[in-house]
């Protein structure tokens, strides 16, 4: 008996110790667990943070039955075994914090000092339970624009306030009870950090502050008017509330009812993505369904996308993103940080993220760019997988990208720019590079021109700035160039591209040379000099658009990129450009000035898939000279992004000009000669030089056209009312003279219908197929069906309907 006393003595002892470096006070439990106190006074201080700055070893669970604490032997052996480990490498307390879905449980009772016989903790004030009005109709989603959310969860955004009611086991008497709430987020949460944020009861809430407001006492139940940070991270926190005793802290068990999303806030004027105007929130944050341009600049042709930001399972998705790129959660409320992981993170190149991309027109074990109708299907593939989804091309990564963007908070739009450069040597143009006879030497031309390319803007203040380049920020995360190791880019200031100081951050020249730089054709002899030859100011960014406000129009923004080419001021941003860092440029001073008495330019009549068509050459002589012209012709199957897969015809011919005329050649294209090799998006891409013998003058023009291609039909039949069974008939007639097979269609409706799809094995020339589905919509408004066909040798149809949902009328 005395050795078992003298033993507890010498427990005791060195729990003791354990107690002075340790900044939490428990309720240690001996071998037959009852329960014993430690008379170790500890500040009040000590209890603003129960997780500062404690390794995981000490926060042990209650053991079961009891009402918080660690047994005395487990307390023992995790100091003891503490001395033979290494701490915590560097300067961190704590280990790396960068996973919101990790938890670590708040301890329920902290106990400070010994507690009287007689005293039942009970007694006090107690939490009874915690309602956040967090259906879709109740005030706090409507205030805070997040109602559109399929999630059960509270949704609330940054800077503003919203409503928490308390019950306890007595009426709340201010003069005599404490309490407070309190959100963590991760599992190693850190007040200084923002990981762990005590919200005090104030008597006036003060902006830009976390605070809890009183507005009404009723009975045992108290409402609270509880105001976020502008500047707290964005992610899903886990609530508590803790009550004061004078023996220590009672806090609330772990309840993932409670848990609650705190989303970047457009509307609040402190939040870093504060849009001023309501028409642009409601576009760029709440709208669920965008507008895509692609083509050719003179046949610009449009496809809807389902961004479903709101879907199930979408919100939780997007974090589990930000979780896969390990980023630090303390870093999650600032926009420039989440855009930029977020443009690393869709792509998969470096990193595993969302999407693979594909540009060589073979789809194994994946589904073609093309079919995809939107990004839920995609983003809740990459979730339930936890592997990247196959496969992406620009617009796919943009589509995407904008889920992500929206569904946070930040505003965000798609935007297109015609004649994309892609500078593969930084040296801000664009360098083809010809032999002597006029065909361009595809060993020395690394750069390309795409025929359009798709990325995002975010929109944000820009605090490591200088004044006047915050607003939007391109950001793109098609994966083409490396970024500070990874396939990544921007935010970008399009202010600051326009203007050509691309030394500031991030990725600045890449982008400006995809708007503003210049094609350079240069003439590389056989012994070994280059020549530059011709020099085009306009080819490059013809057209840079995104979807107008409130509608499915174009809206043109390429002067918010660029000034109108010619101006003084276009090339004094390319020479600002050039002067801040890039590659020295070839010279091309004077080449820029000189004209030739000669012009050339050539039209491509309008292409349908499958049918033959004409390419006219024109040729005009302005002097009083006659000129002989050798004009060459290459025509070939290219990828959108100005690669070429295969020259399907090429042609020479002589030209005889007279003074003061004109003259045009006109060639004939079969569809014989290209039906065959035809890729992803039916893109054809001409390229024309000449050369005028008594001058040696060389004129390049090249120019793509993208084919005209059947479409997909959609008919509803039925009531289009919330609730009600309506008839979706999606149809599509093969007009082509061969069989298509391996036929899949995609069908999607935000709001209307899941994503859905369906195989033919093949569908004959000129025969129709039908699909019939009975949708029952949820959403009601302007709404939009979505369908897109893939097979084996034709892609890229697609077909939508504008549909106009009813509400359910009242009873």
């Amino acid at each position: 008996m005395f050795l078992s006393q003298w033993m507890n003595k010498i427990s005791l002892a060195l729990v003791s110790m354990v107690y002075r470096s340790w900044p939490m006070s428990h309720r240690i439990f001996n071998q037959d667990g009852n329960a014993q106190q430690l008379d170790v006074q500890l500040p009040i201080h000590q209890f603003e943070n129960p997780f500062e700055e404690v390794p995981e070893a000490h926060r042990a669970s209650p053991r079961e039955g009891t009402s918080g604490g660690v047994r005395l032997q487990d307390l023992v052996k995790s100091k003891m075994s503490e001395t033979s480990r290494t701490a915590f490498g560097g300067r961190r307390a704590v280990p790396p914090n960068n996973s919101n879905a990790a938890e670590d449980d708040l301890p329920t009772v902290e106990l400070q000092g010994v507690v009287p016989r007689g005293v039942n903790l009970q007694e006090f004030l107690n939490v009874t339970s915690v309602h956040l009005f967090k259906e879709r109709w109740d005030t706090n989603k409507v205030d805070h624009h997040t109602d559109k959310y399929e999630n059960n969860k509270l949704i609330v955004r940054r800077g503003q306030s919203f409503y928490v009611q308390i019950d306890f086991n007595r009426p709340y008497d201010p003069r005599r009870d404490l309490f407070r709430v309190e959100y963590v987020i991760g599992r190693y949460p850190q007040e200084n950090k923002g990981t762990y944020i005590p919200v005090p009861i104030v008597s006036e809430l003060q902006s830009g502050k976390w605070g809890a407001k009183i507005v009404m006492r009723e009975d045992r139940s108290v409402r609270l008017s509880i105001q976020s940070s502008p500047k707290c991270i964005v992610g899903k926190f886990r609530m508590y509330v803790a009550v004061w005793t004078p023996y220590g802290v009672l806090r609330t068990s772990r309840n993932p009812e409670t848990d609650t999303y705190i989303l970047f806030n457009p509307w609040c004027e402190d939040d870093a993505v504060y849009l001023d105007n309501e028409k642009e929130r409601e576009e760029y944050v709440l709208n669920d369904i965008g507008v895509i341009f692609y083509g050719e600049v003179n046949d610009i042709k449009t496809r809807s996308w389902s961004y479903g930001q709101f879907e199930d399972g979408i919100l939780d998705t997007c974090l589990y993103v930000m979780d896969r790129a390990q980023m630090d959660l303390s870093g999650r409320g600032n926009p420039i940080k989440v855009s930029r992981v977020g443009s690393a993170m869709v792509n998969a190149k470096d990193d595993e993220g969302v999407l693979v991309g594909s540009w060589d027109n073979i789809y194994a074990y994946g589904v073609p760019p093309s079919a995809w109708t939107g990004s839920v299907d995609i983003l809740l593939e990459y979730r339930s997988s936890e592997n990247p989804v196959r496969y992406g091309q620009c617009w796919v990564f943009a589509g995407v990208f904008n889920t992500f963007l929206r569904c946070l908070g930040i505003p965000a739009r798609i935007v297109t720019n015609y004649f994309s450069a892609h500078d593969n040597d930084a040296n801000l143009q664009m360098d083809i590079f010809l032999e002597e006879d006029g065909n361009v030497n595809s060993k020395l031309t690394k750069d390309s021109v795409w025929n359009y390319h798709c990325w995002n803007e975010a929109w944000m203040t820009r605090p490591d700035l200088p004044v006047g380049f915050g607003g939007w920020q391109a950001v793109d995360s098609t994966p083409q160039e490396n970024s500070d190791g990874m396939y990544r880019c921007g935010p970008a200031s399009v202010q600051a591209i326009k203007h050509g100081h691309v030394c500031f951050q991030f990725d600045a020249p890449f982008v400006f040379a995809e708007v503003n730089s210049d094609l350079i054709y240069i003439t590389a002899k056989k012994d070994g000099t280059h020549v530059v030859e011709n020099v085009d100011a306009t080819h490059i960014g013809k057209l840079i658009v995104t979807k107008q406000i409130g509608g499915d129009g174009m809206m043109d923004i390429t002067d918010t990129y660029k000034f109108q080419e010619g101006q003084e001021e276009e090339r004094l941003a390319l020479e600002t450009a050039l002067m801040y860092g890039a590659k020295k440029p070839l010279n091309t001073e004077g080449v820029v000035k000189s004209r030739s008495n000669v012009d050339m330019d050539f039209e491509v009549e309008n292409a349908v898939l499958g049918k033959d068509f004409k390419l006219s050459i024109t040729f005009r002589n302005n002097s009083h000279n006659r000129y002989t012209i050798t004009a060459y012709l290459s025509a070939n199957i290219t990828f959108y992004t100005g690669v070429p897969k295969a020259e399907f015809k090429k042609e020479t011919f002589d030209v005889t000009l007279e003074p003061l005329s004109f003259k045009k050649e006109a060639v004939l294209i079969q569809a014989g000669e290209y039906m065959g090799q035809l890729l992803e998006q039916a893109s054809l891409h001409f390229f024309v030089t000449a050369r005028i013998n008594e001058t040696r003058d060389v004129l390049a023009k090249q120019k793509s056209t993208v084919l005209t291609i059947p479409e997909i039909i959609i008919k509803v039949r039925g009531t289009q009312v919330v609730g009600s069974d309506m008839t979706v008939t999606v149809e599509f007639t093969n007009p082509l003279k061969e069989t298509l097979r391996n036929v899949w269609i995609h069908l999607d409706g935000p709001g209307i219908t899941r994503p859905m799809k369906k195989m033919f094995r093949e569908i004959r020339p000129n025969s129709t197929v039908q699909w019939e589905e009975v949708c029952r919509p949820w959403v009601s408004g302007h709404r939009k069906l979505i369908a897109s066909m893939s097979s084996d040798s034709l892609r890229h149809v697609y077909g939508e309907l504008d549909v106009q949902i009813q509400r359910r009328p009242s009873m």
